[in-house]
């Protein structure tokens, strides 16, 4: 009697990748934005950040008008991307 071929199971890799192919464009974004949340919980100043105490005290008027400049900055449009700071950082080193 002939032996069936077993079919190796894929790896989680593996199949994480075929899954990406398959994903619709307009989901490729959002996809990369959990995987990339997934990734940072490893990061132990990540999570330091993120298990620190709240900070209830209140802002000083220096704090208040930083806070409105770059809130500014933002909406005329005067900022830098996180990867393109991350790209230009990586140059210099």
């Amino acid at each position: 009697m002939a032996q069936a071929q077993m079919k190796p199971r894929r790896s989680n890799r593996e199949q994480l990748h075929r899954l990406v192919d398959l994903l619709p464009r307009k989901n490729l974004s959002t996809a990369r934005r959990l995987l990339e949340e997934l990734k940072s919980k490893d990061d132990p100043v990540l999570r330091a950040v993120l298990n620190a105490p709240f900070d209830d005290e209140e802002l000083s008027e220096e704090g208040e008008a930083a806070i409105a400049e770059g809130l500014a900055d933002y909406k005329a449009g005067r900022v830098v991307p996180h990867e393109e700071v991350r790209r230009r950082s990586t140059r210099r080193q």
